[in-house]
């Protein structure tokens, strides 16, 4: 049975508490709890997640903060394995899967004179996959805290023990971010980071195969499929780049964001994105949303390996040739748009919020399969208390 891995990493949940931060705090130096339900239900009954999020933040002090965070989450549905449509039909075959998620991270920031100090925590347990991770983080504040640098790392350790593997596997990664805001003025600020990440270990999907007609006897070919080989190395960059306007006199803001990624997989990616917080009297907040994403394929992506000389292995070795025909590493554009509601129900006290996302995925390279892109409505509710 395939089971697609959404991994839980130390990354994961330091991006999850940053973008938690640009909902407006209802209140400083006080402590919060918050919740927040999403489902991602995509077109044609294929994958479904459910995840219910928790947060807690405590002050332990005036100059120093704890976070923790929770996730359960279960997966369940049908998702592409890798193979091609069968002849006369444009349908790719879709296996089932099902899991659960159990996640939680931690982190404790200390303020200093200038510079403020984030140690952070994060592990995550599935059926067959154990990620656990760490980072330290540092915001430095300059010319008159009109200029902040970023500097971070952060390590994950993941266990890979799939069934489809004969023993199990190891995976680690390493992050390091440098970043500078800028504020320009009260009502402008910019933003650029430069991220560069290696990843080492089994860095293929168990759970995706690859098909090739295969000469059983001489004159007879029958269409058998082999495990996905990737590389056990990969390197990564990323730049990005943000900028924030606010417009007092509309009561508006801006916040907009370009991300460009490379790696040594070949895979060159794109994201746009565009978020406009317009205040509608003194308790009502309305969030429309656009990201457009599109990037190109692995070197080492195919939809099969169909009149190739390669011949594959019974099992990923990490050494090449390597070939994938996951279609996440074709060449694809997605694009969300959406609409958020923020509601402040007791000034300084309790908001809550509710969103809808509309996902589509387009493939771009006039190869793979339509059906294997799948496009998904997303819903979230949320609510947020400090005392």
């Amino acid at each position: 049975m395939l089971r697609l891995k959404p991994v839980f990493s130390l990354r994961v949940a330091v991006m999850a508490t940053a973008l938690s931060s640009l909902v407006p705090r209802i209140a400083r130096a006080e402590d919060l709890v918050s919740y927040k339900f999403q489902s991602w239900q995509e077109d044609g009954g294929r994958i479904r997640v459910d995840a219910h999020y928790a947060l807690v933040e405590k002050d332990l002090g005036l100059e120093t903060k704890l976070k923790v965070t929770g996730l359960v989450d279960a997966i369940a549905g049908a998702t592409p394995n890798g193979q091609p449509a069968p002849a006369g039909s444009d349908q790719v075959p879709l296996s089932q899967l099902t899991d659960r998620r159990k996640a939680w991270s931690a982190d404790v920031s200390h303020q200093l004179r200038r510079s403020n100090l984030t140690l952070g925590y994060a592990q995550s347990r599935e059926s067959d996959y154990i990620s656990k991770g760490w980072s330290l983080n540092s915001l430095t504040d300059f010319n008159e805290k009109n200029t902040t640098l970023l500097v971070g790392y952060a390590r994950v350790d993941d266990d890979i023990t799939a069934r489809f593997l004969p023993a199990p596997r190891i995976k680690t990664g390493d992050d390091v971010v440098i970043g500078v805001t800028q504020l320009i003025n009260p009502r402008t600020s910019l933003t650029l980071n430069v991220t560069r990440g290696i990843a080492d270990g089994y860095l293929s999907d168990p759970y995706k195969i690859i098909q090739k007609n295969t000469e059983i006897l001489p004159g007879l070919f029958l269409p058998l499929t082999f495990p996905e080989n990737r590389p056990e190395r990969r390197e990564k960059w990323i730049v990005f780049s943000g900028a924030n306007l606010a417009f007092e006199k509309i009561k508006g803001a801006l916040d907009t964001s370009y991300r460009f990624y490379r790696d040594d997989f070949g895979v060159q990616s794109h994201t746009l994105a565009l978020e406009w917080f317009q205040s509608v009297g003194e308790r009502l907040i309305l969030r429309p949303s656009l990201r457009v994403y599109r990037q190109g394929s692995a070197d080492f992506y195919r939809v099969s390996l169909n009149g190739s000389s390669i011949v594959p292995a019974s099992s990923p070795t990490g050494q090449g040739p390597f070939y994938s025909a996951d279609y996440r590493l074709s060449e694809l554009e997605t694009v969300n748009a959406g609409l958020k509601v923020i509601w402040t129900i007791v000034p300084e006290r309790l908001l809550v919020d509710a969103a809808y996302e509309r996902y589509t995925m387009r493939g771009r390279d006039s190869v793979t399969s339509a059906s294997a892109y799948p496009d998904a409505d997303v819903f979230t509710l949320g609510g947020r208390f400090t005392w």
